[in-house]
């Protein structure tokens, strides 16, 4: 079956869940779920109708397309001003529990994979340190849970997969020996955290400026302005990319400066992403299920199932644990808020890296990440309602 036979297979199911979605996504499914499910359903394990090599440029394309936006549209909401008054829990999960997460990630990778070097093990943590508020959409969108702890997951997941990258490209690059001396890693250091935002800064600020001022006088028509935002993330990426920057950091600090200097058509500009993106992210975990899942599933060793099974909850729950101390939140609140830092699209999408960067070993380590975000996958997908709800209500008795 080609390409446009696949797709054409691939669309037929988003018209059938889009038609019954209500009805299928209840408080024990996600449309995460049920998408990963028709990919194993169709793909190589299963039917075999879906087929599509691992390295193809299909899917890299759309992943890192994905990405792309995924980074734009979630930095273009981050609202600075309103983050210094509501910042402690969210700065406590990012600037304590993120890093601890990394560090003890890596203790318990290099543990149970003692030919793990130090590097890799802290590359594989940083791949697994970003959350995805998408795979507990009924957590962060339910009013029975109380609206700072819902806001504290929402800015620590829109914030973590930006501040995680340059980690990753940094480890990948050390992990690949790419670079050699203390020279070297200072340049390359300077090359993506600098040349990278720096583009992004430029490029975000002068189209939010232009597409801002083309609104507010009526030069532009409203239905061209999503497109605009969409040109500034693949200009942002493409002007990072050319002056020796990373372009996927120049699309984070490039969403910023945007929301920044747009802020009239910023909010709907994040929809029409989030509405169109949808689609991407629905056929991004369809690949998930149709080309990674089968043979990660056939191949995964104990160890690996330890590890995913350990950084879905010692890994990130005692870091979150260590970092509210001092808050006063009680137990069942230190642990909901530490559950619920299910490993999605970001994960996933870092964790090609390792495969498309040749590193050696790549794919064992993939295969931890792939194992790690199907369980977060389901294991999230079925507890986030029942849990939002029970939660959101012992916070409603314990506050009267």
């Amino acid at each position: 079956m080609d390409l446009s036979h696949q797709l054409a297979l691939f669309f037929l199911a988003v018209l059938v869940f889009a038609a019954v979605s209500r009805r299928v996504t209840n408080r024990w499914f996600t449309a995460p779920m049920v998408f990963v499910s028709v990919g194993l359903v169709l793909g190589s394990g299963g039917l075999g109708l879906l087929v599509f090599e691992p390295e193809g440029e299909f899917i890299t394309l759309l992943t890192e397309g994905t990405l792309l936006l995924l980074l734009f549209s979630d930095a273009s909401q981050i609202q600075l001003k309103q983050l210094t008054h509501h910042w402690t829990v969210p700065g406590r999960l990012l600037g304590i529990g993120m890093p601890l997460t990394v560090g003890l990630g890596a203790l318990v990778g290099w543990l149970l994979f003692p030919e793990w070097t130090p590097v890799e093990a802290l590359l594989v943590a940083a791949v697994l340190a970003p959350t995805d508020a998408a795979l507990g959409q009924a957590v962060v969108s339910n009013p029975a849970v109380p609206a700072p702890i819902r806001e504290a997951l929402t800015v620590e997941s829109g914030l973590n997969d930006g501040i995680t990258l340059p980690l990753v490209l940094v480890l990948l690059a050390l992990a690949m020996s790419q670079v050699d001396d203390g020279a070297t890693w200072v340049w390359f250091w300077a090359q993506q955290v600098v040349l990278g935002p720096l583009a992004g800064a430029v490029v975000g600020a002068v189209a939010g400026t232009l597409l801002e001022v083309g609104s507010r006088r009526r030069w532009a028509e409203s239905s061209a302005l999503p497109a605009g935002s969409i040109a500034t993330a693949l200009l942002c990426y493409v002007g990072a990319e050319a002056i020796g920057g990373n372009g996927f950091m120049a699309a984070f600090v490039g969403g910023m400066a945007f929301g920044r200097f747009a802020p009239t058509i910023g909010h709907n500009t994040h929809e029409f992403l989030e509405s169109e993106g949808q689609l991407l992210l629905w056929m991004v975990f369809t690949l998930l299920g149709c080309v990674f899942a089968a043979p990660a599933l056939q191949s995964a060793s104990p160890a690996q199932w330890v590890y995913a099974l350990l950084s879905l909850t010692v890994v990130r729950m005692l870091p979150v644990a260590l970092s509210l101390i001092g808050t006063g939140f009680r137990w069942p609140t230190v642990a909901f808020l530490g559950w619920f830092g299910p490993r999605g699209l970001a994960s996933l999408l870092f964790g090609l890296l390792l495969v498309e960067g040749e590193l050696e070993g790549g794919e064992s380590f993939f295969n931890v990440v792939l194992l790690t975000v199907l369980l977060s996958v389901m294991l999230h997908g079925v507890t986030a309602s029942v849990s939002a709800v029970r939660y959101g209500a012992w916070a409603s008795r314990s506050q009267k």
